[in-house]
């Protein structure tokens, strides 16, 4: 007769569900910290130039946004297929950018005021006319940190 008895027909054990916050909330906080929220919609077509000698700005808090380009098609019909200056997420003429950049200026930390840069995403299909206007209106706020954003070009040997 042996000592010991098998058991029969035991059941597996529950569960346990009690670390489940924990690891609920620990993916919230990776997902919270991984993401990045959009400055803004583009409502301008923005298919950048190409180059071969760029480099690449470091700090994103010091950098003030200026598109041009065509509107997109859903706003054709409203604004004309003429190019256009876009402001945050809206359409703007050149003379709104004295203001736009005295806003940016006012909203951003003191001390950086001087490191501003203005990085113009202009449109390849873009007429220099428009960029040269929108030059001279940064050149009256004393804007003269300016970007060309663009996108690298492979070169092929």
């Amino acid at each position: 007769m042996s000592k010991f008895k098998k058991k029969k027909g035991g059941a597996l054990p529950a569960i346990s569900t009690a670390s489940l916050p924990d690891i609920v909330f620990m993916l919230l906080f990776f997902f919270m910290t991984a993401t990045t929220m959009k400055d803004s919609d583009l409502i301008v077509e923005n298919r950048l130039p190409d180059a071969d000698q760029v480099t690449k700005l470091e700090k994103k808090d010091r950098i003030m946004y200026i598109y041009a380009g065509k509107p997109t098609e859903r706003y054709v019909q409203s604004v004309g297929s003429t190019p256009r200056i876009q402001l945050n997420d809206k359409f703007a003429s050149v003379q709104d950018i004295k203001a736009f950049i005295l806003a940016e200026r006012a909203a951003r930390n003191p001390e950086l005021e001087r490191m501003l840069i203005t990085s113009l995403k202009v449109d390849k299909n873009v007429k220099m006319g428009l960029v040269s206007d929108i030059k001279q209106e940064l050149r009256k706020v004393e804007a003269l940190k300016i970007n060309y954003n663009t996108n690298r070009k492979s070169v092929v040997e």
